[in-house]
C-alpha cells in the first residue's frame, strides 16, 4: 500500500473522531506524496525532519508544529509497519511563544463597522458589518460564526446554537440588542439574496456560505479603511482578535467590578468554548493592564503594586 493510501486510512480514522485536519490533512498529502515519488516505502526520521524543516524562513515553531504532524501520522503507521520510525517528541525545540493578541477600543470596533458600511457591494457590506458586531458582542470564532446556518441564529431564542471545534456543540446565550441586529441582517440578506444555494445565515452575494479567506482579506482592508496600525514589532490586527478583545473586557469589567474572577473564569471558558479552564487563563496575561489588575489582587489588604494604580487607571 502507497503511503498515500495509508495516510487516507489515518485520515479517516482521526476525523471519525471529530478532528477536521483540513490543513494539516493538505499538508500531510503532500508529505506522503514526496515519500511516494521517492520510493521511500515507510516514514523514516530523515525524511519526516527534512519535510518539517523545508521552510527555511519558517520559525522553529513552525518545524516542530510539522514535525508534529507527521509523528501523529507515524505513530498511526508503526502499529501497521514494525519499519516505520516516529520521531521523538524533543528532537526539535521551540520555545513556547504565543504572540500577544491586539485588543480594539471601543471606538476602533466603531470605525471598523463604519468601514464595512463604506463597502460598494451591499450583501458584502452587510455582512461585514454584522460579522463584526457579532463577533465582538460574543467572542465567536470566526470559523464558529460563518457556520451558523438561519436556525442556529434565530432572533426569538436569545442565544446561538454554536458548533465549535471538534464539533461540540454549545448555547451562547446572547443580549437582547444582539438579537435584534441579527433580525434586522437576516431580513436585509433576505431582501438582497431571496433564493440563496445554502441554509448559511452569512452568505456571499451569489448565495453561498461566507468563507473564512474572503473574510479576512475583507477584514485586512477596512483595518487600513478605520486607521488601525500594525504595532511595532507585532503581527497585524486580525479579526481574531475581537474574540480576544471580548475576552480581555469581560475580565477586565470583572476585576473592576470586584467581582470572585477565579469562581466566574470556567463560566467565560464554557462560553468561549475552550475545551477547559487552563485554556482561559492564558487571558489573565494577554495585556498588562489587565496582568496589573490581576496582580493587585495578590497584594496583602493596605499594600500597593508600584504603578498599580496608575496602571489600572489606564485600564479604565
Amino acid at each position: 500500500m502507497s503511503l498515500t493510501a495509508s495516510l487516507s486510512d489515518y485520515l479517516t480514522v482521526r476525523r471519525s473522531l471529530g478532528y477536521k485536519l483540513r490543513g494539516d490533512g493538505q499538508m500531510l498529502a503532500g508529505f506522503a506524496a514526496r515519500l511516494d515519488e521517492q520510493g521511500e516505502t515507510t516514514v523514516t526520521v530523515a525524511a519526516a525532519l527534512a519535510w518539517a524543516t523545508e521552510p527555511r524562513d519558517a520559525a522553529p515553531a513552525q518545524w516542530r508544529r510539522r514535525l508534529t504532524m507527521v509523528r501523529g501520522f507515524a505513530r498511526y503507521l508503526a502499529s501497521l509497519d514494525p519499519a516505520c520510525q516516529v520521531p521523538p517528541p524533543d528532537l526539535l525545540i521551540a520555545p513556547a511563544h504565543r504572540p500577544p493578541p491586539y485588543i480594539y477600543s471601543a471606538e476602533e470596533i466603531a470605525a471598523l463597522i463604519h468601514a464595512a458600511g463604506t463597502i460598494g457591494a451591499p450583501l458584502p457590506s452587510a455582512t461585514m458589518q454584522t460579522l463584526i458586531s457579532l463577533i465582538a458582542a460574543t467572542g465567536l470564532r470566526l470559523g464558529e460564526a460563518l457556520a451558523l446556518d438561519r436556525g442556529n441564529a434565530g432572533p426569538d431564542t436569545g442565544a446561538l446554537t454554536v458548533t465549535g471545534k471538534n464539533g461540540q456543540v454549545r448555547l451562547v446565550p446572547v443580549h437582547s440588542t444582539v438579537t435584534t441586529m441579527l433580525a434586522g441582517h437576516a431580513r436585509r440578506r433576505d431582501r438582497l439574496c431571496p433564493r440563496p444555494a445554502c441554509p448559511a445565515f452569512f452568505i456571499t452575494s451569489t448565495g453561498q456560505r461566507a468563507g473564512q479567506r474572503g473574510v479576512q482579506e475583507a477584514f485586512a482592508r477596512l483595518t487600513a479603511l478605520a486607521g488601525i496600525a500594525t504595532p511595532p514589532g507585532r503581527r497585524r490586527p486580525r479579526i481574531h482578535d475581537l474574540r480576544h478583545t471580548f475576552a480581555v473586557t469581560t475580565l477586565t469589567g470583572w476585576y473592576r467590578d470586584g467581582a470572585d474572577v477565579q469562581a466566574r473564569l470556567p463560566v467565560l471558558s464554557a462560553y468561549l468554548g475552550h475545551s477547559s479552564p487552563e485554556a482561559t487563563y492564558w487571558y489573565l496575561q494577554a495585556t498588562p493592564e489587565l496582568l496589573a489588575l490581576a496582580a493587585a489582587r495578590l497584594q496583602p489588604p493596605g499594600q500597593h503594586q508600584p504603578g498599580s494604580d496608575h496602571q489600572a487607571g489606564r485600564a479604565s
